[in-house]
């Protein structure tokens, strides 16, 4: 039992590794490939990851009557959150685009309020207030950096909503399709749509295939997606994914780490307090997290 216990501290660990070291990684991608043509190679290869695990594990499923919770859930959680995602962390540094994107378990407090009814808790209420000052923060104080453009804040703050909106969505009908083969095919489906129009908007021919893009490509949709996905299952499996989930606030602090290590990023006064209230808010909403409502709570595709 206490081996267990230690192998699911180390799965713990590593599941809020790969979260932070996830935008980092695709700022790296970025610099060898257009930012669609990117988000959906890695989606796609992670799509198809996914659906061998998904057959193995995910039971049956019927296409004929899922697919439009597919295709809403591709739509919100891939295709609109990934692409806005992406073309935040172009704009911004790696840094201070996780701040802002990962102030979507914040987000979901207040859409779940509206659209299912869930109960706002004086320490929730709290955790959102902070959330808010924390993003007004770096959004208002021009020290932050010079490449933190408005653009690249609106396109952030604008990923975090619609992965809000695509999270909350699928609470409300994760009931009615195995939560495996809902991830693989909003993958695959999300990862097709991303690639024709990366096809049409951008040029094949502009990849550059080197050893830093492979890197990033093969990270990014083999362990940042597939793997990082079974880890999700087998946490919530032993009863730990509201663990996880009150220690998300961790995520965009790795992924400030590693932006000054591997990036060469700026850290400022402003967006340190910035992310250290969104941090404090994400904990502070997500600590009662109950672990069989944390299914598809906070969604991971980074």
């Amino acid at each position: 039992m206490l081996m267990f216990r230690r192998y699911t501290m180390v799965m713990f660990v590593l599941l809020i590794v790969i979260w932070g070291s996830g935008i980092p990684i695709i700022k790296i991608g970025l610099e060898y490939c257009p930012p669609i043509l990117f988000s959906g190679l890695r989606m796609f290869l992670g799509g198809l990851l996914m659906a061998v695990v998904a057959a193995l594990w995910g039971g049956a499923i019927s296409f004929s009557r899922t697919w439009h919770i597919i295709g809403i859930s591709a739509m919100f959680n891939v295709v609109l959150f990934t692409g806005l995602m992406t073309f935040s962390i172009d704009y911004l540094p790696s840094g201070l685009a996780a701040v802002l994107i990962y102030m979507q378990p914040i987000l979901v407090g207040i859409i779940a309020r509206i659209w299912l009814g869930e109960a706002l808790s004086p320490k929730k209420i709290t955790g959102l207030l902070l959330g808010f000052i924390g993003v007004v923060m770096i959004s208002v104080f021009k020290e932050v950096s010079e490449a933190s453009s408005l653009t690249g804040i609106v396109l952030g703050i604008t990923a975090a909503f619609v992965w809000a909106v695509g999270t909350v969505y699928v609470k409300s009908v994760q009931e009615k399709v195995s939560i495996l083969w809902l991830v693989a095919g909003q993958f695959i489906v999300g990862g097709l749509v991303l690639l024709l129009v990366g096809l049409w908007a951008e040029s094949w021919f502009a990849i550059a295939w080197t050893l830093p893009f492979w890197f990033s490509l093969l990270f990014t949709a083999i362990i940042g997606v597939a793997f990082a996905w079974v880890l999700w299952f087998v946490l919530i499996h032993e009863g730990q994914a509201s663990s996880v989930s009150s220690y998300t606030f961790a995520v965009p602090l790795i992924s400030i780490l590693l932006g000054t290590i591997l990036l060469n990023e700026k850290v400022t006064l402003s967006l340190f307090i910035g992310s250290v209230l969104i941090g404090l808010g994400i904990y502070l909403v997500n600590s009662q997290a109950a672990a069989s409502s944390e299914i598809s709570g906070n969604m991971r595709e980074l």
